[in-house]
């Protein structure tokens, strides 16, 4: 069990490390080719930061250890609206100025539906997977040709101006830039198993489901990437970064990610996955869709707002927690 711990904070340390390598590797590189920088920062940067949850659930459902695989993604989802978003809204309330993020929050919205009436039947087999990386490809084909449209007018959109001043401060060498792109995949891919080993190892030693680990330790450990980005963006002062970030993750995550472990490994999944899971990563989104439209004029999280994020993500670690002493 120590020996599992040990790889779990070792793997954690790594993981979080290579990402961040493999982010600014990735969008660097992408800077060389004159990739248009809302392209950069929605489907690299957004990738990048959903790197450990993609390799981590793959590695997972590879091993036959589905409950990880969709513990992480959906884990993953709650944890960067409820805790991230709330951190980042209590550090520094957040405006969303971008037409870009407004157009993205109901396409998330309607992402997170799908995959809710995927688990109706309490599994995802193959086909549902396909479909998933299916719209998953669509949006990322309209995101590519909005961003090229939107090339001229970037500069003009509050996410296009934070995102072109990001990179703007990453001046790295191409050479050097495609190394950290191979050195954080690579170490992305060996932390990944590690970390994987040790949350299997702690699961079968305390007689708790693969499930509540990954929803738990594993969706917030993978998580942290999205953590470091939104709260910086937020000192910053660049809210639409911010929320970008966590806009572009949850998608990568209810698409792909899962998408990827269901094509290698379709999983049947207990009921309670439905509604205490699910219905938690619904409820949170439709919540965020909401508060960050904007209706009525501008879309706003305010203090307030974040307070209530954070406070549901403690009442549904409880909740996993009471569950977990109930099964016992």
């Amino acid at each position: 069990m120590l020996f599992a711990l040990l790889a779990i904070a070792i793997g954690l340390v790594i993981l979080v490390w290579s990402a961040d390598r493999f982010v600014e590797g990735a969008a660097v590189t992408a800077r060389h080719f004159n990739i248009p920088p809302l392209i950069i920062g929605m489907v690299i940067i957004g990738f990048g930061t959903s790197a450990p949850e993609m390799v981590v659930s793959a590695l997972a459902s590879w091993q036959g250890n589905p409950g990880i695989a969709l513990g992480n993604a959906y884990g993953s989802n709650i944890t960067n609206i409820a805790l991230i978003l709330g951190i980042t809204a209590l550090i520094s309330p957040i405006l969303v100025d971008s037409q870009v993020l407004r157009r993205t929050l109901p396409i998330l919205t309607a992402a997170t539906l799908l995959a809710a009436w995927q688990l109706l039947d309490d599994t995802i087999s193959r086909i549902d997977a396909l479909v998933l990386l299916g719209v998953f490809a669509g949006i990322m084909t309209w995101t590519v040709i909005q961003g090229k449209r939107d090339q001229q007018a970037a500069s003009h959109d509050s996410l296009g101006e934070e995102i072109i001043a990001e990179l703007d401060t990453r001046t790295l060498p191409l050479r050097k830039a495609v190394m950290w792109t191979v050195v954080g995949l690579l170490l992305l891919i060996v932390s990944s198993r590690i970390l994987v080993w040790g949350a299997v190892t702690i699961a079968q030693g305390l007689g708790v489901s693969d499930l509540v680990i990954g929803l738990t330790v594993i969706a917030v450990g993978t998580s942290l990437p999205e953590l470091a980005s939104s709260v910086i963006a937020a000192r910053k002062g660049e809210h639409d970064m911010a929320l970008g970030n966590i806009l572009g993750s949850n998608m990568f995550n209810t698409l792909a990610v899962v998408g990827i472990a269901g094509v290698i490994h379709p999983m049947g999944v207990g009921h309670e996955v439905l509604t205490r899971d699910m219905a938690m990563m619904v409820g949170l989104t439709l919540s965020l869709f909401v508060i960050g439209y904007g209706f009525r004029g501008q879309g706003r999280i305010n203090r307030p707002e974040g307070l209530l994020l954070v406070l549901a993500y403690v009442a549904y670690t409880g909740w996993l927690i009471r569950s977990v002493f109930l099964a016992a």
